[in-house]
């Protein structure tokens, strides 16, 4: 059965001839939400947002319109609005098709984001290996400015807001919001305390920040095209609007995929439009949120109820894709990266590259995770190279519990997570591992006393 796309967002990226500069972008429709924008209230935009349930897309899902409602008006400071560019959670890929492919479409989100909030400036921290997208977003930004839709008095509206590009240094630790703010403020990307440093009350240069994702800001712009309650039509309810999934690993056609929340299950978006599996081989486990949420295996069950009290009982395929179901399973949908994982994976070697990425990425803050997670990597290095024990498994497990939950930042549990769930849902490769490593070592140690009694 094949499952049509529900494309909002991804509606013209990858329709021939549609090209990232402004005259397409206006003849597709652009910045007629804007137009409509700064004809509101900042008050009305921000009621809609609000109603609209849209959730962000950068992993955590908190409400957009609950964010912006704690931003502090009061305090008389300048406030600033900033997109977070940095996707650098291993198997997301999306942002980085808007940034290339539709930039007018962010930086008109931005715009209409700015004007509810009433913010001074506005900043895109993209991440440093896309060369090309700070590129395409500077000359968009120099297109909307020539032609009065961002810089001073937008469209005779009387409000006045720019966008800064600032390039980040490839650092997943800036994918957190205070570590971004550290870093646009010129310092090491140290995340900060909460509280009190909330981003809406002491956020950039100490002023009102709002952090938003470049997806979340996109859905911005279609909120005020189509007003927050139809747009809440769209999914379910606390799950609404479209996601994309960004779909890697073992199947037959990966790339990004845009639906509604929930309109579609794990099995379906694997099979009928990812292609299923490559020739001959099963699926073995799931990791739907980017590389920091937890492994789902393939041939559990999923029983529990939902936040509306209805009970389910899944398999992995009968999961649907949106924030709660996901969070129900033991997991999370978070930055949308869905890695599929056949049976030719080897579980100790795909934990060992993911420990490898973040005892790279940890930015040596906190003691549990500057500590920790480097143990985590040297024990699964040691495995991957022939040197496993059995109590291994029990050593990783112990060491990712205490590193969750113990960190100023959410970096911990998104390093910690992964372990947690492989040990729990392949142990037994961890420890059959060990032993059939301990087995050659054996062999190889009697192999060598004969040779040298010879």
């Amino acid at each position: 059965m094949a499952h049509e796309e529900k494309r909002l967002i991804m509606k013209y990226v990858d329709e021939p001839g549609y090209s990232n500069d402004i005259d397409c972008y206006l003849r597709h429709g652009g910045y007629e939400d804007l137009k409509k924008a700064v004809t509101m209230k900042p008050e009305e935009i921000c009621a809609e947002v609000l109603d609209s349930g849209v959730r962000g897309r950068g992993g955590a899902g908190f409400p957009a319109g609950m964010k912006w409602k704690f931003l502090d008006r009061k305090s008389g400071k300048p406030i600033y609005l900033v997109c977070n560019a940095d996707e650098s959670e291993p198997g997301t890929f999306k942002d980085r098709q808007i940034i290339y492919k539709d930039p007018h479409q962010l930086i008109e989100g931005m715009m209409i984001a700015a004007y509810a909030i009433q913010a001074e400036l506005a900043f895109i921290y993209i991440r440093g290996e896309f060369f090309q997208g700070y590129r395409i977003l500077e000359q968009a930004i120099e297109e909307a400015r020539d032609k009065n839709l961002l810089g001073d008095d937008i469209l005779g509206s009387g409000f006045s807001c720019d966008i800064i590009v600032h390039r980040g240094a490839g650092a997943y630790i800036c994918g957190e919001e205070t570590g971004l703010i550290e870093s646009l403020e010129g310092y090491r990307a140290n995340p900060r305390i909460k509280p009190p440093y909330f981003p809406a009350a002491l956020g950039a240069y100490q002023c009102p920040t709002i952090v938003n994702n470049v997806e979340t800001l996109c859905d911005v712009k279609h909120v005020v095209a189509l007003g927050g309650k139809e747009f809440a039509k769209i999914g379910t309810p606390g799950n609404t609007g479209t996601r994309t999934w960004c779909v890697s690993g073992h199947v037959v056609k990966p790339g990004y995929y845009e639906f509604a929340c929930a309109d579609i299950t794990l099995g379906e978006l694997i099979y009928d439009v990812c292609g299923g599996l490559k020739p001959g081989r099963k699926l073995k486990a799931v990791i739907p949120g980017g590389s920091s949420s937890k492994i789902l295996r393939a041939d559990e069950r999923f029983t529990g109820k939902l936040k509306d009290g209805s009970e389910f009982d899944w398999g992995i395929e009968d999961i649907p894709m949106d924030f709660d179901s996901l969070m129900a399973v033991g997991s999370m949908s978070g930055s949308g990266g869905v890695i599929v994982m056949d049976d030719s994976t080897d579980m100790v070697e795909a934990l060992a590259n993911i420990n490898y990425f973040y005892a790279h990425e940890s930015c040596g803050q906190c003691t549990p995770c500057r500590e920790g997670v480097p143990w985590m990597r040297k024990v699964t290095q040691r495995m991957v190279d022939g040197n496993a024990r059995e109590e291994d498994a029990d050593l990783l497990n112990s060491i990712a519990d205490q590193i969750a939950g113990r960190t100023i930042c959410a970096f911990g549990e998104a390093a910690a997570w992964p372990v947690q769930s492989f040990i729990a849902k392949f142990k037994d490769e961890f420890v059959e591992k060990a032993r059939e490593q301990a087995a050659r070592r054996k062999q190889g140690q009697a192999t060598a006393k004969e040779t040298t009694l010879i």
